[in-house]
């Protein structure tokens, strides 16, 4: 049975309706939906139908609900981060198209780096600690993505205070350790607790994940790192270069 033969419930049949409407731009973003007692009127259902109907719009990031205000229709943030030869940082890009990056820092301390680690960034097995970092970002102050990275510790030790303040492959290049090539694969996850508090999302809200490591001169790696963003606010383009 198809899902046009099935009846579909009253609170999904009420949310895709809605939810066009968005798409269509006749509920614009940052605007509020019509109150409670007023889409009950329109489609003649109980306050928990409707209430159902929000809820599947706010799991789908359509919209955000504030106590004692209402609904309101998710604001568009979403940013594309250009992959390019010659590297471009994401600062740089961003700024190029209008928009603001800024960062929070969240975690900066020196760790035991598991035997995955060591290998990636080749550390010594009689101290294999690296500098683990995680910052939280903001396009136009909007949370769109968790950078998790991990330093050489020499590198950490003596940069930490640039580090905490800034974009990592900036500071790399200002304090001349060039990178030379970046290794990436883009992939997919899950949002766990810490990642769904920071930006903003559903237990296992489905994510975008840039998993990196830049290298320096003679196949050297800097640094192995992963950001972790929501696919609504952020996006990856490419440009080949011949």
């Amino acid at each position: 049975m198809t899902r046009s033969q099935k009846q579909i419930p009253l609170h999904l049949n009420i949310s895709e309706q809605i939810q066009q409407r968005i798409i269509s731009g006749y509920y614009l973003p940052g605007t509020k939906l019509p109150s409670e007692r007023k889409l009950i009127e329109e489609w003649k259902v109980s306050r928990i139908t409707i209430r159902r109907a929000i809820a599947n719009l706010v799991q789908q990031g359509l919209v955000t609900t504030h106590q004692g205000k209402g609904a309101f229709v998710t604001e568009k943030h979403k940013v594309a981060y250009t992959l390019s030869s010659p590297l471009t940082f994401l600062q740089n890009d961003l700024a190029n198209k209008g928009i603001g990056l800024s960062l929070q820092n969240i975690t900066f301390e020196l760790v035991t780096a598991t035997a995955e680690l060591q290998k990636i960034l080749q550390l010594p097995s009689n101290n294999p600690t690296a500098y683990l970092q995680k910052k939280l970002l903001l396009t136009d102050n909007v949370p769109g993505g968790v950078d998790i990275t991990y330093i050489l510790p020499e590198i950490g030790q003596k940069l930490a205070t640039e580090l905490k303040q800034n974009m990592t492959f900036p500071v790399l290049e200002r304090n001349n350790w060039k990178i030379e090539r970046v290794a990436a694969i883009i992939e997919c996850t899950n949002a766990n607790l810490e990642l769904s508090e920071y930006l903003d999302v559903s237990l296992g809200h489905p994510l975008l994940v840039y998993r990196h490591t830049a290298y320096t001169t003679h196949n050297h790696p800097l640094v192995h790192g992963e950001t972790i963003s929501r696919g609504d606010r952020f996006c990856y383009s490419v440009e080949q270069f011949s």
